[in-house]
């Protein structure tokens, strides 16, 4: 089980080989995936009201998003309350369904092994004629699978390079210019993904999804988030507690004093001295287990 599950082996073999940094769009098979996550189930899920209230999103464009106690009674999830909502128009989002279902959390750790990237899945439920989210880009590549009805999505080119994590994100450099720029030059790309197709959707690509037809529609993404220099930066550098010197208290009045910038320095010299002493080998080796098994959001 792994990405085979969601993309057709051309769509495997350029994720694993090309890392693409434009919209790909795939037939994909059918497989185990479609069996095992359709609408049926996820609606009948919903309607147990068994849904973690803290993974759940309302979104209706143009408003923002709802609070939680829109579809909550006494801090759990009221399926009636959370179905009214999608019966008036709002898309569903049921986020890390990786945490609770088994097959999906199957399916994410398989991946991670495959690739060594953690990832997560969301699924979006968006009635006829309704839209959710509106423009935004996210931090991690996105393989879209859409399990029913059609979603469109209208694309552009990234308007930051490579964000990742809090740096970058949408929401903290948005300009209101952006938006009046996307809508006169129109997107370069309009993708209608039907089911049984999968897309590639690189971090940075600013997309604006809706439901054109008057049927729901139902898409998987998996977040599949990328590894990058910073994260054996992080690693590297992780490990420096171990060293006593490192422990050390530094004095208020080091803090605020004129001492600070030559206690800066000592601890750069030193942090270059723990590092040329470590064992690339074995860190690359530390890298790979940790790459496989690791669950917290690391890029």
């Amino acid at each position: 089980m792994s990405l085979s599950l969601i993309l057709p082996p051309d769509g495997v073999a350029d994720l694993m080989d090309h890392w693409p940094d434009e919209p790909r769009v795939y037939q994909r098979p059918r497989t185990s995936l479609d069996v095992t996550v359709t609408p049926e189930r996820l609606y009948e899920w919903i309607d147990t009201g068994c849904v973690p209230a803290d993974e759940i999103a309302a979104i209706k464009a143009p408003a923002p998003a709802l609070n939680a106690r829109s579809w909550t009674t006494n801090g759990r999830t009221d399926a009636l309350r959370l179905r009214r909502l999608y019966e008036r128009g709002h898309t569903i989002r049921l986020g890390n369904l990786q945490r609770v279902m088994p097959y999906l959390a199957g399916l994410a750790r398989a991946i991670q092994a495959e690739t060594g990237y953690s990832n997560y899945v969301h699924a979006f439920l968006t009635p006829g004629r309704e839209q959710g989210l509106r423009h935004h880009w996210d931090q991690q590549m996105a393989v879209i699978v859409q399990l029913a009805g059609v979603k469109r999505w209208e694309l552009w080119p990234p308007v930051v390079e490579a964000p990742m994590r809090e740096h970058l994100e949408s929401f903290r450099v948005w300009k209101d210019s952006y938006l009046d720029e996307w809508r006169a030059a129109g997107p370069d790309l309009t993708v209608d993904l039907q089911p049984g197709e999968s897309m590639l959707l690189p971090r940075g690509w600013v997309h604006n999804p809706f439901n054109p037809a008057d049927r729901p529609s139902l898409h998987l993404t998996f977040a599949i988030r990328e590894r990058t220099p910073y994260w054996i930066t992080e690693k590297l550098t992780g490990g420096a507690i171990e060293e006593v010197a490192f422990r050390q208290i530094i004095l208020p009045g080091q803090i605020h004093g004129d001492a600070l910038p030559a206690t800066v320095a000592e601890t750069r010299d030193a942090l270059v001295a723990y590092l040329q002493g470590l064992d690339a080998g074995k860190m690359a080796e530390t890298l790979r287990d940790l790459a496989r098994t690791e669950l917290e959001y690391t890029t």
